[in-house]
């Protein structure tokens, strides 16, 4: 009878250390998928601030250029500001499809995988 309850009580520990480890495992593993996300965004962040800085002076070249064709300036300004009210637009009326979605799938990828 002892045996048997020797038995279940190293059943019963080996049960407790695996649930343990279990859950540190799973912490550690959720740690490391977050930490590489952040890093990935944190990394992107300076090319993402270096093509807005260059767009934005696209535009600016773009807004001047189209306001000397159309003979005042402020002219290009208001073309380029409907294309990017334009561009807007669409963008809402398609932001599920084209934006929301991709982006929750690529971080669920990124987590599960």
């Amino acid at each position: 009878m002892e045996e048997k309850y020797k038995f279940i009580d190293s059943l019963v520990s080996s049960a407790e250390t695996y649930s343990k480890t279990s859950v540190e495992l799973m912490k550690l593993k959720t740690v490391d998928k977050v930490a590489d996300i952040v890093s990935t965004l944190v990394a992107s962040l300076p090319v993402v601030i270096a093509l807005t800085l260059f767009f934005i002076t696209l535009n600016f070249g773009i807004s001047l250029w189209l306001g000397a064709l159309l003979g005042q300036s402020y002219l290009g300004f208001f073309v380029v500001a409907a294309f990017y009210g334009l561009v807007g637009l669409i963008l809402f009326l398609f932001r599920n499809k084209w934006i929301k979605k991709p982006l929750n799938n690529s971080l669920i990828n990124q987590m599960l995988n």
